[in-house]
């Protein structure tokens, strides 16, 4: 959504900005998962407006859906001693951070350690 927010601030100083140089700085925005989704997106719809793709972007990754989807992930992904804790603690923050961003560190490190097996003080 920073993205969107860039961009909707350009438009304040520029409105004029044409819809080809909005969608090639998305490409180079989006990572993983969403530069994926968004270049089957456009292939199966072909060209279309920056408002139209702006719809798209939102209703994917609109607030509710999105942090409900990274809820469901971080509830689902349980430390196991096969994976690389490293890992592991960074894709797990990273998704404390994307669910709310007002957390404090001591907080995201207690929801990390309730991921672990056993007790909290074994986990520690």
């Amino acid at each position: 959504m920073e993205l969107i927010d860039y961009i909707y601030g350009l438009f304040i100083h520029v409105p004029s900005i044409p819809d080809y140089w909005i969608t090639s700085s998305i490409n180079k925005a989006f990572k993983g998962n969403a530069i994926i989704w968004y270049t089957e997106m456009k292939e199966i719809h072909g060209k279309r407006n920056w408002p139209w793709r702006k719809s798209q972007i939102i209703q994917k990754y609109s607030k509710g859906t999105w942090i409900w989807q990274k809820t469901m992930s971080f509830g689902n992904d349980k430390y196991s001693v096969d994976k690389d804790p490293y890992a592991w603690c960074l894709r797990q923050s990273k998704r404390l951070k994307a669910i709310d961003t007002q957390m404090n560190i001591q907080m995201r490190n207690h929801k990390l350690l309730t991921q672990m097996p056993g007790e909290l003080e074994d986990a520690v």
